[in-house]
């Protein structure tokens, strides 16, 4: 372990640069205050507001998080996380996300990093069996707040849907 197995040398180590603290802002607890579109890619106007946790911790030496998620929905309380993590090479997170409510599939990460205290992270995927591309965006970053929104897009990014907003207040 901890080889190159195609040439039996140990594999180049790259040392993450500051795009590694991007997420430092996130570790804690957060209350977060969730509105999501009730029909997503639908032309739907109709809005679903419900609370919500958020605590977050650094893992790989903080070169990755994880936070786990209470959503309080009307319909009842479920937990999903988040799990992040740095890519030094590439300068860029991946982020995925895993609901509780069908623990067996991790969704495809969404990739990117910062600019001008703007996070933006892609990914194709598909929703009801049509291809888009997934959109995350973080901003209003604060010491108190933040706010993070999901978008797809149907026309390869083209257009984009905003249908999930979370803005968030620190607890802790």
């Amino acid at each position: 372990m901890g080889t190159s197995t195609a040439t039996g040398l140990a594999p180049r180590v790259v040392e993450p640069g500051p795009a590694v603290h991007d997420f430092d802002f996130y570790m804690g607890s957060w209350r977060v205050h969730h509105r999501r579109l009730v029909e997503r890619l639908a032309g739907s106007d109709e809005w679903q507001e419900f609370e919500g946790t958020s605590t977050a911790w650094p893992i790989l030496d903080g070169a990755g998080n994880i936070d786990d998620n209470v959503l309080e929905l009307p319909a009842g309380d479920y937990r999903a996380i988040s799990l992040r993590t740095f890519d030094p090479a590439t300068n860029r997170w991946s982020i995925w996300w895993l609901d509780g409510r069908n623990a067996s599939r991790l969704d495809p990460p969404v990739v990117g990093g910062f600019e001008n205290g703007i996070g933006t992270f892609i990914a194709p995927d598909t929703f009801n069996d049509r291809p888009i591309l997934v959109r995350f965006l973080w901003s209003n970053i604060t010491d108190r707040t933040c706010r993070w929104e999901q978008a797809f897009s149907t026309d390869d990014g083209a257009t984009w849907e905003v249908n999930w907003v979370m803005e968030s207040t620190r607890v802790a």
